[in-house]
């Protein structure tokens, strides 16, 4: 079984987690491990240059998590964490005063940014960094490319009304406050899928698209090129989970990034967006929270396969069971 996953950062890692216990579970190989091969292609939209050294926050909050290294409390970064190195660095007046990079963490950004000044791509550096735990999964960058995500917002104080902020600076500093009108990734037209991607998404008995933004994470991954037209060939059955749960964002503020797009924060309006491979869409199959029950029935005339379970990841047991019902699904609309 090959099971390829699209996912941003820590809504995702919850989920592959899920999908990482359920395979063990289903095709468990007797050692702990599982006989299903999971690949996990990454939002890279997110990352940024800051105080000299690259930052790729969905790529590391993925690894943290499936390593289980992460801080749990927080959600995201390293447990353990100490941060003063970015004490010593507010004080020289480097970098964001109010985006704290934990000296763990750090220490990965620097790697990662020494590799990269070797020369190694992209995902070459990814490749180093997963080596150093055994997660049970691999980590695909979506693309080897920069493709920072800016964000156009509107800013009366501008003589235009609006200004462009990188999305890090709108998401921490700003929390989203800021209207936005509309996202762009830099570079995206030029992207190309990093070494492995097309082959996850085309060669995968399932593909799963994780709860994770609708609009910065999962349309960065698809916004680059090649990526939807090999979701739209894949003979895989192609399976989303609603990151909207009773009208609410599960996590994040993908509620201030859906009105950019036209989207209403309901999960039968993202189910919409996203839309069916049939009519030219993303997707076959479509889970929903039982709290919106009704979006099963109003989705009706998408051509996707539409059904509603619990959503809510608590814990590892309840993120293998939505692994499990996207798993059984996929399997619903391959046999029908």
């Amino acid at each position: 079984m090959q099971i390829t996953v699209l996912a941003g950062g820590v809504g995702g890692a919850r989920f592959v987690r899920g999908v990482r216990e359920e395979c063990r579970r289903r095709w468990p190989d007797g050692n702990g491990g599982t006989e299903a091969s999971v690949d996990v292609v990454v939002n890279t939209g997110d990352d940024l240059w800051l105080a000299g050294v690259r930052l790729m926050p969905d790529f590391d909050s993925l690894l943290y998590a499936l390593a289980g290294v992460n801080d749990t409390e927080r959600g995201w970064g390293r447990a353990g964490e100490t941060e003063r190195v970015a004490a010593e660095l507010r004080e020289w007046g480097v970098g964001w005063p109010w985006f704290t990079l934990g000296d763990l963490d750090l220490g990965t950004h620097l790697a990662r940014t020494a590799w990269l000044g070797e020369g190694l791509s992209v995902s070459e550096v990814a490749r180093r960094l997963q080596l150093r735990w055994p997660l049970g999964v691999r980590l695909l960058p979506a693309t080897d490319t920069e493709v920072d995500t800016h964000v156009l917002v509107a800013d009366p104080d501008e003589v235009d009304g609006e200004r462009e902020l990188h999305f890090q600076e709108w998401w921490t500093r700003y929390r989203a406050s800021l209207p936005a009108i509309a996202f762009r990734q830099r570079n995206i037209e030029a992207a190309r899928p990093a070494p492995g991607v097309l082959e996850a998404i085309i060669g995968a008995d399932v593909v799963l698209i994780a709860p994770s933004n609708p609009v910065v994470s999962v349309g960065t991954i698809v916004s680059v090129p090649g990526i939807r037209k090999a979701i739209a060939e894949t003979h895989a059955p192609v399976v989303g989970v609603s990151p909207i749960i009773g009208g609410k964002v599960v996590r994040g503020m993908a509620d201030a990034c859906l009105p950019a797009i036209g989207v209403e924060t309901t999960a039968e309006a993202v189910g919409r967006h996203y839309g069916s491979r049939a009519s030219g869409g993303l997707l076959d199959g479509w889970l929903v929270d039982e709290s919106d029950a009704a979006a099963v029935d109003a989705l009706t005339d998408t051509d996707l396969v539409a059904a509603s379970v619990p959503l809510w990841m608590r814990d590892l047991d309840t993120s293998a069971d939505l692994a499990g019902a996207t798993l059984d699904l996929a399997a619903r609309i391959r046999n029908a």
